[in-house]
């Protein structure tokens, strides 16, 4: 059998050699291509980040609690008898002495009562005299029988009642002056004198008209009352118990307890965010729980030497409640948060990357308290966390990262 070998080197089979040649070119250098990018991929280096080892402190823990401020003294100025409010005798806003007059309401009712029962004790002293002088006429004769002993009853009785009408007379015309003093108000203590409640020509002292016409407050010592929750309470204590030790008998459990309070430092925190530069201490804490709230007022004091503070500003008093010792402080910005979650990048020993959940405790200043998920001895991405993933490789570099946050 003879093979026919033309119908291969005819021109068309050439031509579809040829055709298929042509085809078979774009996919070997597709091939070429996709090799040599390949080979490019595989040496790119890997990403330089970043990297900080966990912070190991003994760190306190702080809470923060709205408080307002009163003056050490905030003594309201009355009008105790009525009258017209005749004369104002101070700059509103201004410090006031002790003693200094404020307020003047007019006079000439009560001096008038002032005169009538200066009348009314010179009737009774004339009336005392006159029974006196008859008691002293007939008790010489009772003793001779010249008169009864009902009538030298009746003088000893008459007498007896002159006395009295003198000392109701004299202790009328008393109320009388006191009730004249009290038309001219004056400052009970040295501080700083508020807005009047009334003005001049305007009745006051009834019930019916404003009864408080001014505050006076003293403010080189302000107090803040805040409000603790039974559970606070109890950890506040216990810190305090920590701090200066629990060796307390019976006896004197109370006062030890008592003085320990007064120990414990506070911080102001201001409604700017600044700190106040003063420390304040605590003054007392209510005797009892509040059981419609389920909270304990606690009061405390700053000094107040410049006379920053005001009486009815808020603020916040800030009260360490305790101290972790040894606690794991990572920065912030190592840390992801996801729906309530929130996550570290690990850097490993052979530089690859691993994601792990965290516990987050309390935010300190620049740093964030780990409670759990990290045993204390990893590295962490510090920077660009965006740029990472788990099981990435990466080059590391190791920073130390400086915290601007004040533990103490």
């Amino acid at each position: 059998m003879y093979l026919n070998y033309s119908i291969f080197t005819s021109p068309k089979n050439h031509i579809t050699k040829l055709l298929m040649k042509i085809k078979v070119l774009p996919l070997i250098l597709l091939f070429l291509i996709f090799s040599s990018c390949k080979d490019k991929i595989t040496k790119i280096p890997p990403p330089e980040i970043k990297a900080v080892k966990i912070l190991h402190q003994d760190t306190p823990i702080y809470r923060e609690f709205v408080g307002q401020m009163y003056g050490l003294k905030d003594i309201p100025i009355q009008a105790r008898v009525e009258g017209f409010l005749e004369e104002i005798l101070f700059a509103e806003g201004a410090p006031v002495k002790k003693g200094q007059l404020l307020y003047t309401i007019d006079p000439k009712p009560f001096n008038q009562e002032v005169v009538n029962q200066q009348s009314n004790v010179a009737e009774a002293k004339t009336l005392l005299v006159q029974a006196e002088s008859d008691l002293k006429r007939i008790a010489p004769l009772a003793e001779l029988d010249a008169v009864s002993q009902r009538e030298l009853d009746m003088a000893q009785a008459k007498r007896d009642a002159s006395i009295s009408s003198v000392d109701a007379a004299e202790a009328k015309l008393k109320m009388a002056e006191i009730n004249l003093s009290y038309t001219r108000i004056r400052s009970p203590i040295k501080g700083v004198i508020g807005k009047t409640e009334a003005r001049e020509g305007e009745f006051v002292g009834s019930s019916q008209s404003t009864v408080v016409l001014n505050t006076v407050s003293r403010i080189d010592t302000v107090r803040v009352q805040f409000f603790i929750t039974e559970k606070e309470y109890l950890t506040i204590t216990r810190e305090i118990l920590n701090r200066f030790g629990d060796d307390i008998d019976e006896e004197s459990a109370d006062e030890k307890a008592y003085q320990r309070g007064r120990a414990y430092n506070l911080d102001l925190i201001l409604s700017d965010g600044s700190t106040y530069e003063f420390k304040g201490q605590v003054d007392f804490i209510n005797r009892n729980i509040d059981p419609k709230t389920g909270s304990m007022l606690v009061q405390a004091h700053f000094p107040n030497p410049k006379r920053l503070l005001r009486p009815g500003l808020y603020a916040k008093v800030r009260a360490r409640m305790q101290v972790i010792e040894d606690a794991l402080l990572v920065p912030q910005q190592c840390i992801n948060e996801l729906q309530g979650q929130y996550s570290v990048f690990v850097v490993k020993d052979d530089n690859t990357v691993e994601a792990k959940q965290v516990t987050v405790g309390a935010r300190i200043g620049d740093l964030w308290l780990i409670t759990g998920g990290l045993e204390g001895n990893e590295s962490l991405v510090f920077d660009g966390l965006q740029k990472v993933a788990s099981g990435m490789t990466v080059n590391p570099t190791a920073v130390e990262f400086k915290s601007k946050s004040d533990i103490q």
